[in-house]
């Protein structure tokens, strides 16, 4: 496996592109993309678990229940949530546009929107300039399309990947958005994976729902979930492979290959916090279960406090103590160690990773042993809490299972960017 250029036109079959139709008053980049497939798709996704759903949302449910979709159409500065009828109709207009210039049914078409709640779509902006949107679609589109999702986003986020399935090459690429309004259970993120790989609707559903598990739903930015949030998956299966139609050697090195892009894609989220200085992973081992390590994780990188400790560069590790204790899972406190470490300085010389990139050890501290709080060194402590990603290592006694959960520190920029976010 490798990573390679594309993002979601780095499959063979897929376009993009991406314009700027001004649906939000002042915006100066893309706000409006277009994602194309040559063959209609295979198609899998998942949903904001909010009660309150965009009209985007509802709309795409419905249009991927038949397991086929072969476009996507995604706006940004407007999220269509809280809209009512005319919210829909705009929703549908939106699939019926990309259908008729693409032509292919409109139900075929994934409609997603991100921005303010609350306000109508003004659809006809998109109706302006859909046709030279749609004549520009093109394998180097990804980068247009990749930066008209964005909203408080800092930077454009992307990925691809390519591996072999049945002997032949088979590449998956994505692109994603995601600043703010970011936990747990997706967030305001859309996500777009691609692949030409031939798999089935069964089997491609159950591989998206395992990686979302382990990836994108083990992100917390600010705690709060979203009324937008999707991720869809298009197979294409023009990468002509044998199609994965049963679980074996084919169906793990496809779902190794998601999990992959989608935990390169979790962390670009987790690191782009509205406001946030660094990315903060935390990995429990030696929990009971998986499920039971991800819930200890999460606990930890949501907690404001534990945020904020960050934040300062403090190393008051009490406070990821008391996020574990108030998780919801059982672990004995007296059987756990806590070390914080970072790739503090510059990279170590060593071995590489399959991307060629430099791994070596890092610079740690332990701060507690076996319930025992320990005299560290707190300038070092600080310094390893300055690097842009620090990592959180707990150790528990309780079991095998291992988890990761991502997030990112609570700064004062947060309440800046959101404060006056809608006018």
């Amino acid at each position: 496996m490798q990573f390679i250029d594309g993002g979601v036109t780095a499959a063979e079959g897929f376009s993009a592109n991406g314009m700027l139709c001004g649906i939000k008053a002042g915006r100066k980049k893309n706000d409006v993309a277009l994602i194309y497939s040559a063959k209609p798709c295979v198609v899998a996704g998942m949903f904001t678990q909010n009660r309150v759903k965009a009209e985007s949302v509802k709309l795409t449910q419905k249009h991927i229940a038949n397991g086929v979709a072969q476009a996507v159409i995604a706006n940004s500065g407007n999220a269509n949530a809280c809209t009512g009828e005319q919210g829909a109709k705009t929703a549908y207009r939106m699939a019926e546009l990309a259908g008729q210039v693409l032509k292919v049914p409109a139900e075929d078409v994934i409609v997603c929107s991100t921005g303010v709640i609350g306000q109508q779509l003004p659809v006809e902006k998109i109706e302006k300039v859909i046709d030279k949107l749609a004549a520009g679609l093109c394998k180097k589109g990804h980068e247009e399309a990749r930066m008209a999702i964005m909203t408080t986003d800092t930077h454009y986020k992307e990925c691809a990947v390519e591996t072999v399935i049945g002997g032949r090459k088979v590449r998956l690429g994505a692109m994603c958005k995601g600043s703010g309004m970011i936990h747990i259970n997706l967030g305001t993120m859309l996500a777009f994976v691609t692949t030409d790989c031939a798999i089935s609707r069964e089997l491609l559903e159950k591989a998206l729902r395992e990686s979302v598990a382990a990836t994108y739903n083990c992100v917390s930015i600010d705690g709060d979930t979203s009324t937008n949030d999707t991720i869809t998956i298009l197979a294409n299966g023009m990468a002509e492979n044998k199609p994965v139609t049963e679980e074996g050697e084919d169906y793990e090195a496809f779902l190794a290959a998601l999990n992959t892009l989608n935990t390169e894609m979790a962390k670009k989220i987790a690191g782009d916090g509205e406001g946030a200085d660094r990315l903060i992973s935390c990995t429990v081992n030696g929990a009971k279960d998986i499920g039971a390590a991800r819930r200890l994780a999460k606990a930890v990188i949501s907690s404001s406090l534990v945020k904020a400790m960050f934040f300062g560069k403090d190393a008051n590790f009490g406070r990821i103590l008391c996020a574990m204790g108030y998780s919801g899972e059982e672990f004995d406190p007296d059987k756990t160690t806590i070390v914080l470490s970072s790739k503090a300085g510059a990279k170590r010389h060593g071995a590489t990773d399959f991307m060629g990139e430099q791994v070596g050890p890092e610079a740690s501290v332990t701060v507690f042993d076996h319930g025992v709080p320990l005299n560290f060194d707190e300038d070092a402590a600080k310094k390893i809490l300055s690097e842009d990603e620090v990592d959180i290592v707990v150790t528990c006694e309780d079991g095998s299972a291992s988890g990761t959960a991502w997030g990112c520190d609570l700064t004062y920029d947060y309440v800046k960017i959101n404060g006056d976010y809608r006018t």
